[in-house]
């Protein structure tokens, strides 16, 4: 949290190296929320890039009343949000790509690569209203007051959004599994 306000200092201040660091600390995991909101990873690019783009041109906007990552993780939900009521985009998620650790048995990447696209299509499947308080409380580390506050709900309809979300991810991943 005292590196993330130095960069944002130094951001401010217009140190260049100070973007390049936010970007690869908070790049992956912003890149991850953005393509399950919208499941489009090019959309996701796209956002994510809009979003550090605002950020390099406005640095004095920042306003943190806690972490980086959970303003960057706001900004980026918002900016998804925005595109898809303005293009309506849906893009199967079975068109996405997913990585893996290298260096591990063929059998067992195909495995974990079998089972991120069952978690991705699972996600894809939950209402939009539950998928983003799972992704923001599970991806980007939001607590429940922070997620409601963000976007403008109770807690208590955070969290129900999330247990339910749970409960169809559940019920998704065991009908899955069975098989």
């Amino acid at each position: 949290m005292i590196e993330d306000k130095i960069l944002v200092w130094q951001l401010r201040y217009g140190k260049r190296e100070a973007m390049a660091k936010i970007y690869c600390k908070y790049e992956p995991m912003l890149l991850t929320i953005a393509a399950a909101i919208l499941r489009d990873t090019v959309g996701a690019e796209d956002v994510v890039h809009d979003v550090f783009m605002a950020l390099a041109q406005s640095p004095e906007k920042i306003r943190l009343d806690g972490h980086l990552r959970n303003f960057l993780a706001v900004c980026v939900t918002n900016r998804a949000k925005d595109r898809l009521r303005s293009k309506r985009v849906s893009v199967s998620l079975n068109e996405m790509e997913f990585h893996v650790p290298k260096g591990q048995q063929p059998e067992m990447m195909a495995t974990q690569q079998e089972h991120l696209q069952l978690a991705w299509s699972s996600l894809g499947q939950l209402p939009p209203e539950q998928r983003e308080v799972v992704v923001l409380h599970l991806i980007a580390g939001l607590k429940f007051r922070q997620i409601a506050t963000n976007l403008g709900i109770s807690i208590n309809t955070a969290q129900s959004r999330y247990r339910y979300g749970l409960e169809k991810l559940r019920t998704l991943f065991n009908g899955e599994l069975e098989r």
